[in-house]
């Protein structure tokens, strides 16, 4: 029961294979009382998820395009709880072209798209909602490390998730005095309807699990993401904050995945 007692607000909850879905499942297990958001179209899909939950967490509206649902949210989880112990940013979007290998050609319209939904809504929600917030409170927004690499595909994308790692380091400085911790989780790929829609996703797919020294299957790791999601929501990290969390099998340690003795025999020795 690492949550026993806390109040949590989960964003980005669509379908039961979104990994905020299985957080917010784990998190009532833990003992957290959860309430998740949604939005438009989608809003939807997070109330017939939110059923499948129990007990059934009620839904809020946000935007996060939509400067006046900030404020909003706030006033109606300081109506429904006397605090908020923790927050679970998983909100991500960018446009079509904004992937897919089409870095050069990009506008700025869509790239700000992608920023602003991508990045700037974790600044937004998080100083929105921190007045609610009281010292041992945590922050975890969910991320993929774009820190010291270029990948294939994920172009803009990867220029706001590099953002989302400084973003957190800012916020954890800017909100550490007040007893909020802020830390974000990079996991490698999953298996979800967001990751349906980037371009090339199989790539890293069946690359991932050839590095990984751990190994690494996108169908079945929502677990170990969402138990370390936990943990930092809880108190057993009280000193933790800015920080970047891999949750990849360890595929981020290692430069290159190890050679195949069966291709280096057929194609011999490389000598300089």
């Amino acid at each position: 029961m690492l949550l026993a007692g806390k109040k949590i607000l989960i964003t980005g909850v669509l379908t039961p294979q979104s990994i905020a879905y299985i957080v917010a499942e784990l998190a009532q297990q833990q003992g957290a009382e959860i309430v998740l958001t949604g939005f438009g179209r989608g809003m939807s899909l997070t109330e017939r998820s939110a059923k499948r939950l129990d007990p059934a967490p009620e839904v809020l509206e946000l935007d996060v395009t939509n400067p006046e649902h900030f404020p909003k949210l706030r006033e109606t989880l300081a109506k429904k709880w006397d605090r908020l112990d923790g927050i679970v940013h998983a909100i991500g979007f960018a446009p079509e072209d904004a992937l897919g290998g089409n870095f050069l050609n990009t506008p700025w319209e869509s790239v700000s798209t992608a920023f602003r939904v991508s990045t700037f809504s974790l600044k937004e929600i998080s100083t929105a909602l921190a007045p609610l917030m009281p010292p041992g409170s945590g922050i975890v927004t969910l991320d993929f490390d774009n820190t010291n690499n270029a990948w294939p595909i994920y172009d803009w994308m990867g220029v706001c998730k590099a953002a989302l790692t400084s973003t957190v380091r800012y916020l954890a400085r800017d909100l550490g005095p007040k007893g909020i911790r802020v830390n974000s989780l990079a996991a490698g790929p999953l298996v979800t309807m967001a990751a349906k829609g980037i371009p090339g996703f199989k790539t890293l797919e069946k690359r991932w699990p050839k590095q990984a020294p751990l190994g690494w299957d996108s169908r079945t790791q929502h677990g170990a993401v969402a138990r370390t999601t936990v943990a930092l929501l809880s108190d057993w990290l009280p000193a933790t904050t800015g920080e970047m969390v891999h949750v990849d099998g360890g595929y981020h340690a290692v430069g290159a995945a190890p050679i195949d003795p069966d291709l280096d025999e057929n194609n011999g020795p490389s000598e300089g």
